[in-house]
C-alpha cells in the first residue's frame, strides 16, 4: 500500500496526471525508442505503436493502478496485474527492463508536467511506479519458475508439422518440438508468443491462443490475417500466412495467460466472436476429451458461416458434450446455417444458470455488449472473465 505521506500527494495530483497521461505515455515511448531502438524492432508491437493502442493501454494501467491504491488501499489489484504479468512473461520481459522504463517514464512526466513535479510529487509517483513494478516482477518470477524457465528465457524452436486453411483469412498451424519430445503442458485457454524475422530484420512478436486441448504431443495455433483499414496490415500474421509451411521452424514461447478453464463442475458460458473462439475451442476440446458433464452454454458470433473458423469442429465438440448448448449469430447466415440467428449476439435472450461463470473473447464492442447483458442478467462482475487480442484497453474494469 502507499505510504501515509504519499497518499494525499497522489490523491491531489491524480487528476492532473490522469489528464496528461496520454501525452506522458506518448513522450515516454518516443524517449524509450530513441535510446533503445532495439525494443521497438524486437519487442514492442510496431502496429500497436502506430495506432496508439499501446500508449492508451499503458496510460490506462497506470491510472487504474493509482486509483485502486487510493480506493482500496488494503487490496492489491491482482486480476489486473495478472493479465499484464502473463503478457510480459510471454514476451520474455526481465526485471532489469523495469529500470529502463522508469528512467524514461519519469523523464516524460517531468517534461510534460514541468514545475508541477516537485520533489514531493516525484517521490509519491515513484512509489506508485515501484509498487506496481515490484508486484509485476514478483508475479512474473513465479510464472517463469512455474514454466521451468530462467528469467526471460521462455523461447524454444518448434517445427510446423501441419498447415490447414480454415477460412480465407485463418490458417491453423500444428507445432511440434524440434527436440523430439512432447509439447509442454498448458491450461485450456492459454496462449503462446510467436517471434518471426521480417524482411527488414525486425523480430516481431505476437500472441496466439492454443486452439486444441492440452495433453497431446503437439500444439495448434490459429492465425487470422490482419487486414489494415486505416493502418498497415498485420506484420506477423501476414508473414505467417505468406511464408509458414510444414517443415519450417518457428520461435515460440512457453504457454501463458490467465483466461483458463476453471476446475470443478460449475456451469460455464463460453462467448466468442470471430477468431476469439480459439481459446474456447481448447476449453471445449478439453471438456470433451475428459468426458465432462458440466453444463456449458456456447455462443459465437461471426460475419457468416464461411468466416467462422473451425466451425465444424466447434459444433462437433458441443455435440460431444451431453450438457452443452450452442447458440450462433451470423450477420449473413445464408443457407448453410438455418439454426443461426441473424445479427449481433443477444445474450439477454438466453436462460443461464444463476451460478454461471462466463468467459469472453472477441472484439471489444462484442465483449462490452455481452458483459453488459450478463451484468443486467445478474451475473456478478467477478464471474465474468475476458481475453483481449492486443493491448488491453479494458484494464481496471
Amino acid at each position: 500500500m502507499l505510504s501515509e505521506q504519499s497518499v494525499p500527494v497522489v490523491r491531489a495530483t491524480l487528476p492532473a496526471v490522469g489528464a496528461a497521461i496520454g501525452n506522458i505515455t506518448e513522450l515516454f515511448y518516443q524517449k524509450l525508442f530513441e535510446a533503445h531502438p532495439e525494443l521497438l524492432r524486437d519487442l514492442f508491437n510496431r502496429g500497436n505503436q502506430a495506432t496508439g493502442d499501446q500508449q492508451k493501454a499503458l496510460a490506462g494501467s497506470i491510472a487504474a493502478f493509482a486509483g485502486l491504491l487510493l480506493e482500496k488501499p488494503d487490496a492489491r489489484p491482482d486480476a489486473m496485474l495478472a493479465r499484464i504479468a502473463h503478457k510480459h512473461a510471454s514476451l520474455g520481459i526481465t526485471s532489469g527492463q523495469y529500470k529502463i522504463v522508469h528512467r524514461h517514464l519519469f523523464a516524460a512526466i517531468a517534461e510534460v508536467l514541468g514545475d508541477a513535479v516537485t520533489a514531493e510529487v516525484a517521490a509519491a509517483w515513484d512509489e506508485v511506479y515501484w509498487l506496481m513494478a515490484n508486484a509485476l516482477i514478483a508475479l512474473e518470477a513465479r510464472l517463469y519458475q512455474r514454466t521451468g524457465a530462467t528469467e526471460g528465457e521462455v523461447w524454444r524452436r518448434m517445427e510446423i508439422a501441419e498447415r490447414r486453411q480454415e477460412t480465407s483469412d485463418v490458417v491453423s498451424l500444428v507445432l511440434r518440438p524440434t527436440d523430439g519430445g512432447p509439447a509442454a503442458p498448458f491450461r485450456p485457454g492459454q496462449y503462446v508468443s510467436v517471434q518471426v524475422e521480417l524482411p527488414d530484420g525486425a523480430r516481431q512478436i505476437r500472441q496466439y491462443s492454443l486452439s486444441s486441448a492440452p495433453g497431446r504431443p503437439n500444439w495448434r495455433i490459429s492465425v487470422k490475417r490482419v487486414h489494415g483499414v486505416t493502418t498497415p496490415d498485420g506484420e506477423v500474421s501476414t508473414w505467417l500466412h505468406d511464408n509458414a509451411q510444414p517443415g519450417d521452424t518457428l520461435t515460440v514461447s512457453a504457454p501463458f495467460g490467465d483466461l483458463v478453464l476453471p476446475e470443478g463442475n460449475g456451469p460455464l458460458l463460453l462467448a466468442s466472436a470471430g477468431i476469439g473462439n480459439t481459446p474456447m475451442l481448447a476449453m471445449l476440446d478439453h471438456l470433451a476429451s475428459t468426458a465432462s458433464h458440466r453444463p456449458v452454454t456456447v455462443i459465437h458470433a461471426d460475419r457468416s458461416p464461411a468466416d467462422h473458423a473451425h466451425r465444424a469442429e466447434q459444433l462437433g465438440l458441443v455435440r460431444a458434450l451431453p450438457n452443452a448448448r450452442h447458440h450462433l449469430w451470423y450477420e449473413v447466415p445464408g443457407d448453410q446455417a438455418p439454426e443461426a440467428a441473424t445479427g449481433q449476439a443477444d445474450v439477454s435472450s438466453l436462460r443461464l444458470p444463476a451460478d454461471v461463470t462466463a468467459y469472453l473473447c472477441g472484439p471489444l464492442p462484442f465483449m462490452r455488449a455481452v458483459r453488459g447483458d450478463l451484468l443486467r442478467h445478474g451475473v456478478p462482475a467477478e464471474r465474468i472473465h475476458y481475453e483481449v487480442f492486443g493491448p488491453d484497453l479494458w484494464l481496471g474494469q
